[in-house]
This record gives structure tokens, sequence and C-alpha cells, in this order.
């Protein structure tokens, strides 16, 4: 603290449309000492997800500049922000974009600087692919300290000497374990209002972008379907490519099956009603929405892409994208299992939010030593 004020910290936050790496921060700001630490959003001005009023509620200031695609006004208007803040910690969340603020940052005089990595990348997305790979090399240039949410992350962007000379730090996506815990009356009241109850219900929560992979997902349940007349399918979120989800859907006469729910403040009680969530993804950083299915007992079937360290417990199972076949055997299977309403995930403390906040607040105070 300064003058008995808390230590703002600039959470460079990039487009805030609703999907995991703002979970993570939410999820931490929500359970973090707010009377040592404060949070400002630095975040691009077509956000189109803003929790706002929770934000300022809670104490935390949201500060908009230019889309990082007008990358002069936006470096700009970002260094001057930094500047005239007088920030002492700027804490980069947008991968290998990173190098940008932390530039800004470094030259405006912040002395501590982190990167952090939060994805990783696929063959599928060869556009994105190669600004990756340009901008990769430079993850470690600016920056003073690296974070990342799983190993796999952290060496996929700083590289496995850095990783193994202990200079990357692990922030596991920790959740609220309270708030996903399974609810019987939950699942009763979700599935009669989406008018499910008598269903099989497949879940999967992201955005509507290549990395999540929705058009093998539709493809899975079209299959499913053919042979279990009471699937349906619940996809939380949004995106640039839902309209072309929805269109495939219509196509394959699956509208009354699929259910498109948008982006909803109430995940943890929508997993409830599910029996079963599927994570096709291409790539994935962790994979935060099956850590948190499992906290709320729901089984996951995740590809192979997704990295090992999401399996906290042995509701989930990992399959190739090469098979469809493999895919629909493991669903059917788990179709035939009761769903399993006691797991307890309080032993993998790492992801407590309640106690990995205080380890993150720490890691704060300890860099400005």
């Amino acid at each position: 603290m300064i003058n008995n004020q808390p230590i703002r910290i600039a959470q460079i936050m990039g487009k805030m449309v609703g999907g995991g790496v703002e979970t993570f921060v939410m999820n931490y700001y929500r359970n973090i000492d707010r009377e040592k630490i404060q949070f400002d959003f630095i975040i691009d001005s077509d956000s189109t997800c803003v929790p706002k009023e929770e934000i300022e509620s809670l104490g935390g200031r949201i500060i908009e500049i230019p889309p990082y695609q007008k990358i002069f006004s936006y470096m700009n208007k970002l260094s001057k922000t930094l500047k005239n803040n007088n920030y002492k910690i700027v804490h980069s969340h947008i991968n290998t974009l990173s190098v940008f603020p932390l530039y800004c940052a470094k030259k405006v005089g912040v002395p501590i600087r982190i990167s952090h990595s939060h994805s990783t990348s696929n063959i599928k997305e060869w556009k994105k692919n190669i600004i990756k790979s340009l901008l990769k090399p430079f993850s470690k240039i600016f920056a003073t300290h690296y974070f990342a949410c799983s190993e796999y992350a952290g060496r996929w962007l700083f590289g496995d000497k850095t990783f193994n000379d202990g200079k990357v730090t692990v922030i596991h996506n920790a959740i609220d374990i309270d708030k996903f815990k399974y609810n019987e009356e939950t699942r009763k009241k979700i599935r009669k209002e989406l008018g499910i109850e008598d269903k099989f219900v497949i879940g999967h929560v992201g955005r509507f972008v290549k990395q999540k992979n929705h058009e093998f997902l539709i493809n899975i349940f079209n299959q499913i379907h053919k042979e279990e007349e009471q699937a349906v399918l619940l996809l939380i979120g949004d995106g640039p490519l839902e309209k072309k989800i929805k269109n495939k859907v219509n196509k394959m006469g699956l509208q009354e099956y699929v259910k498109f729910l948008g982006v909803r403040n109430n995940v943890n009680e929508l997993m409830q009603a599910m029996d079963l969530l599927l994570l096709p993804s291409f790539y994935e950083g962790l994979g935060i929405v099956a850590i948190e299915a499992q906290c709320s007992g729901l089984p996951c079937i995740c590809s192979k892409n997704v990295p090992q360290e999401v399996k906290i417990s042995n509701l989930v199972e990992f399959c190739s994208l090469s098979s469809l076949k493999d895919w629909n055997n493991l669903i059917l299977k788990s179709n035939k299992k009761e769903r399993t309403y006691s797991i307890d995930i309080t032993e993998e403390k790492k992801y407590d939010v309640k106690i990995e906040s205080k380890r993150f607040l720490n890691e704060y105070l300890m860099l400005l030593v």
C-alpha cells in the first residue's frame, strides 16, 4: 500500500468478450485483498462483454483505449495512460501480443512488466499462427516476469529452458468451488426452464471461434442424435462464427435439438443441468470450463489437444479429433452412467480461488519488495 491506498495494477485485457481470460482475472479480482491491491482494467474500446458495474463496485477502474488493430493509436494512448497513472506493475494477458503493451510500459518506465501466457496454438489457425510465430520470439524482450496458466502454456510461449530454469510462475485458473457445487434443485429448475427434463443433455461452453472447433462438435452431435433421439446440445457463448454454426445446424435439421444460449452469467447452474460436457478444442492453455465441470460432478470428454493438467478427477477422458467414432462411443457410454454428484476437488487446492488468491496477492507484493 502507498499512503494507505491500495497499489493499482494495470491489467492489459485486450478485448473483453466474455472469454476464459476475463473469467480468470475476475475470479481472482473478486477474491483478492482489495485493500492492498486494486486493478485497473485496460481494455480495447470494441470490447463487447465488460462487467462494468461489478468492477466499479469493487473499486476497480475501466480504461478504454483504441483496439490493437489500430496499432499506432493503441500504443500512443496506452503509453500516455501508463505514464499518467504511474503504475508500478503492468500485467498483460494477451499472449504473444503482449510485446506491444509491455514495450509501452518499458518506454514510460514501469519497473515490473508481466507477460502472462493463457493459450497456445494449432496448425488449423494458420493465419493467426503466422502472427504468433513472428511475435513469439519477442515474448520475453520487454517482460521482467513470466506467468502462465499451465506448464504447457508456459513452455509454449516462453520456451522449455526458461520454464526448466524456474523463471515461469504458474498461476492456476482457480474457481469459486462453492459456486460450482452440485445442487439437485438447481438441476431440476434449469432443466424445466429449458424444457429438457427428460433429455440426455450435452453441453459446451466457449466462444464461437475456430479454436473451439464447433463444426466438429455439430458433426459429433449429428451422429449422436441418430442413435439417441433424446439428446440435446446446449451451446453457451457467442462469437464471430455463431451465424455459420447456426446455418450448419439448420442444414442438418438439428435446430429443434441444439439450443444457442448466448453469453450467460449462470454457467454454474447450466452445468448442473447437463449430463456431459464436450471440449473438442484445437488448443487450450488449460481449459477452465473442464475444471468447473469436474467441480460440478459433470463428466467431460476433451480433445487430446487440451492439456493433461486439466484432468483433476476420473471424470475427464481424452479423445483424438481424428475419429468421430471414438467420440460417439465415449458419449454413448457416458449416457449409460449415472452422473456423479458428490465430486470434491477441494483437495486440489491449486484450483480453489479462495486459497490461490492469497498466493496471487503474495506474488504481486513480492515483486514490489
